[in-house]
């Protein structure tokens, strides 16, 4: 089989194509290759800058602790806490608060128990507001806005005035 020089020009373009291909198949790959430890490396001095940051910051917190220490000692001359001066419970620490301000709200009440056994009804101050909240009736409040437990038969009337009283309200 004799081949022409049409025929040879032909097949030698598609062997310089494929050979062109492959390279050009290998550079990608090589270009991808070196991409991808540029990446590497741009995250690792992401993560030595984060350290380093991290490293400054203990630096300058530690040279400001001895800084600290030596305004303390020449200047104020403040101590660590002793045993002595914790508190033990929380009475103690009540002791410690003063004396609401003469317009100050009354302070909330969370948990009301009648003496007979059988629970009463919760009324809560709000600090805001300085009114009792949850109250059914107004008016029924005394000023010190302690109000007293009710008994079951009382609290079938206040209830029937509540819900009278909502009604009036949503006309």
């Amino acid at each position: 089989m004799i081949m022409t020089r049409d025929r040879l020009h032909t097949i030698g373009w598609g062997m310089a194509l494929t050979i062109c291909f492959a390279l050009m198949m290998a550079l990608t790959v090589r270009v991808n290759a070196v991409k991808s430890e540029v990446r590497l490396a741009d995250r690792q001095i992401n993560e030595l800058n984060r350290e380093k940051m991290l490293l400054d910051t203990e630096f300058q917190t530690r040279a400001s602790q001895q800084q600290l220490t030596a305004f303390n000692d020449v200047d104020f001359g403040l101590e660590a806490p002793k045993p002595a001066q914790y508190l033990e419970n929380e009475r103690q620490l009540a002791v410690l608060g003063k004396a609401a301000s003469p317009d100050a709200p009354p302070q909330i009440r969370v948990a009301s128990a009648d003496t007979d056994g059988r629970p009463g009804i919760v009324s809560a101050a709000g600090p805001l507001a300085g009114r009792i909240i949850g109250s059914a009736v107004a008016g029924e409040v005394p000023r010190d806005g302690v109000r007293k437990p009710l008994r079951a038969s009382q609290l079938e009337d206040r209830l029937s005035q509540v819900g009278s009283r909502s009604a009036e309200r949503a006309e």
